[in-house]
């Protein structure tokens, strides 16, 4: 709904609520949810998974506790929160988001090649993860270890990083069923955002260059959900083109790397 404050000269065009549920540990369990700040996975899912895309060969998953990150790690595709909406299209309308935990994704292929295209991250987590940043854990979170073997040379093949993004997200399904239905009043941190025009303002936009060369080089934009994958669209399949996107589309989780 727009609404036009005449004593500011304002506009809202929309507002995206974001309410954040904190954990303070995370457990396998059988069955996925969320309770007295308590993430739990179930891996009953995981053999379905596998069978489901015929690229992936294995699948594991590992929990990562805070100040515990001197082990060994494939090349890191990519580290996302684990986010869903709840209410209305990417950018507007509700999310609910869990702090405390992220989702790293990491692959081989079963030859040991790491799937990597311009230089791959595999080591010590510890030495290839800057904690802290935008974007990665801090010190204090859990990480959620989603590594998968690809069936020899799939390493660099696109529709196989495709069906590893997906995998993630069909393991995540079942927490973010959980979150979706989480009672409001429960939420430990709750954030307004308004997307506005100033008719006298400055008019800002902000360039953000995305990889679209290929295979995992590549990104998915505008998601149905949150920092998901499914409903998104290639970079490279609508021809690297420029995208424009509204500043709570962005903050909504809109850019899903494939890297």
């Amino acid at each position: 709904m727009k609404v036009n404050n005449m004593l500011t000269n304002e506009i809202d065009l929309r507002k995206l609520v974001i309410r954040s549920y904190h954990v303070d540990k995370v457990e396998f369990a059988e069955k996925a949810k969320i309770s007295d700040s308590c993430l739990s996975f179930s891996l009953s899912k995981i053999d379905n998974i596998i069978t489901k895309y015929p690229s992936i060969k294995e699948i594991s998953v590992k929990i990562i506790k805070p100040n515990e990150h001197n082990i060994w790690t494939n090349s890191i595709m990519d580290i996302l929160p684990i986010s869903v909406k709840v209410l209305g299209n990417l950018g507007e309308g509700i999310t609910h988001t869990i702090t405390g935990a992220y989702v790293m994704i990491t692959g081989v292929d079963e030859e040991g090649t790491q799937v990597a295209e311009f230089g791959s991250s595999e080591g010590i987590l510890a030495e290839r993860l800057k904690l802290g940043r935008p974007g990665t854990p801090s010190e204090n979170d859990y990480i959620v270890s989603f590594d998968l073997v690809l069936y020899e040379g799939k390493g660099v093949v696109r529709e196989a990083i495709i069906e590893c993004h997906k995998a993630c997200d069909d393991f995540l399904e079942d927490v973010r069923l959980y979150l979706k239905a989480m009672d409001s009043k429960l939420c430990t941190e709750k954030y307004k955002f308004y997307d506005k025009i100033r008719k006298n303002g400055y008019k800002v936009a902000i360039v953000k260059q995305v990889a679209g060369q290929g295979a995992m080089y590549d990104n998915f934009i505008l998601p149905a959900s949150s920092s998901s994958v499914a409903g998104g669209r290639s970079i490279i399949d609508m021809g690297n083109m420029p995208i424009i996107l509204s500043p709570n589309e962005y903050r909504d989780g809109a850019i899903r790397a494939m890297t």
